[in-house]
C-alpha cells in the first residue's frame, strides 16, 4: 500500500491531535500507574490512545491496528497478518513524567515485516518526523517548513556521534560503547534518537536492552528512508511471535 503525501498528511494531523491531548496532563502532577512489565503509564498515553485508535480503525478499516495501550493479539490470530498499524501513542512516559520535551507520538504502518510509513511526532516541541517507502524521510518545524532529510551509513572506525538512552543505560551498553571511538554522546527519550540518525545529528543508536516493536517501528522507518538512494538495512523487523525486540544498532 503506498500512501499519497495528502494521506500522510492525515496521519501527521492525528498525530499532533494526539500529542495536544498529552499536552493537557504535562504541566500537572499527573498520576502514574503501573502495568504488569512495571513501565509507568499516565493518563496523557490513554487519552493518545483513544485520539489514535479509533481514527485509523475508521481511516482503514480493512488494516488492523495494535496499539500499546489496547489489547494485544495473541500470535495465532496475527500471524497471517502481511499489514498493520502499530502505535505508541505516548513514547518516553519516563520523560513525560520528569516534564522533559523527548516524549514522541509514534504510528507506523508495518507490511510484510517492515515498516513502510512511520510518524513521529513530538508534542512538547511541535516538531515532526515522518519517513515512507518510496518517498524518503522528512522533518517539519513547528511553523510547518517540510524538508527532506538524509543520513549515511558509518564506519565502526570513524569518530562517532552515539545517541543514547536518556532512561536506559546499562553496562552492556557501555562496555560496546568502549569499543568504539565515540566522540560525543547524544542523550534523549524515546523514538528521537532514530530521528536523530536519520538527520545526520547522531551517527548509529545502540540500544542493548529490551524494546517492544510499537517503541521502533515509526522511528525505524523514518531511519530507513533517510538513505540518499534507496532504503537503509535495519536490524528490525516486525509481526515476530514475540513483538519484543533483542538488542539492536542502526547506523552501521
Amino acid at each position: 500500500m503506498q500512501f499519497t503525501k495528502e494521506e500522510i498528511a492525515q496521519i501527521i494531523d492525528i498525530a499532533k491531535k494526539a500529542g495536544k491531548e498529552t499536552l493537557k496532563y504535562y504541566h500537572e502532577d499527573v498520576k502514574v500507574d503501573s502495568k504488569d512489565d512495571d513501565s509507568p503509564v499516565t493518563a496523557a498515553d490513554l487519552a493518545a490512545h483513544n485520539v489514535i485508535v479509533p481514527w485509523l480503525e475508521d481511516f482503514t478499516p480493512d488494516i488492523p491496528v495494535i496499539s500499546e495501550e489496547g489489547g494485544i493479539p495473541d500470535y495465532e490470530t496475527r500471524k497471517s497478518w502481511s499489514r498493520f498499524w502499530i502505535v505508541d501513542p505516548l513514547d518516553g512516559t519516563k520523560e513525560f513524567i520528569k516534564q522533559l520535551d523527548e516524549f514522541t507520538i509514534n504510528i507506523a504502518l508495518v507490511d510484510d515485516g517492515k515498516p513502510v510509513l512511520g510518524v513521529v511526532y513530538v508534542p512538547a516541541l511541535g516538531v515532526t518526523y515522518w519517513g515512507a517507502e518510496q518517498l524518503g524521510a522528512y522533518k517539519i518545524d513547528p511553523d510547518g517548513n517540510e524538508k527532506r532529510i538524509f543520513s549515511n551509513k558509518s564506519d565502526r572506525h570513524d569518530q562517532l556521534i552515539v545517541a543514547v538512552s536518556r532512561s536506559h543505560g546499562s553496562e552492556k551498553q557501555e562496555a560496546y560503547l568502549a569499543d568504539l571511538n565515540v566522540k560525543e554522546r547524544i542523550s534523549a527519550g524515546s523514538s528521537l534518537k532514530f530521528c536523530l540518525v536519520a538527520e545526520g545529528r547522531a551517527d548509529i543508536y545502540p540500544r542493548l536492552g529490551p524494546t517492544m516493536e510499537w517503541d521502533v517501528a515509526a522511528g525505524d522507518a523514518v531511519f530507513r528512508y533517510s538513505a540518499e538512494n534507496g532504503e537503509h538495512d535495519s536490524p528490525l523487523t516486525y509481526n515476530k511471535q514475540n513483538l519484543k525486540n533483542g538488542d539492536f544498532v542502526v547506523g552501521f
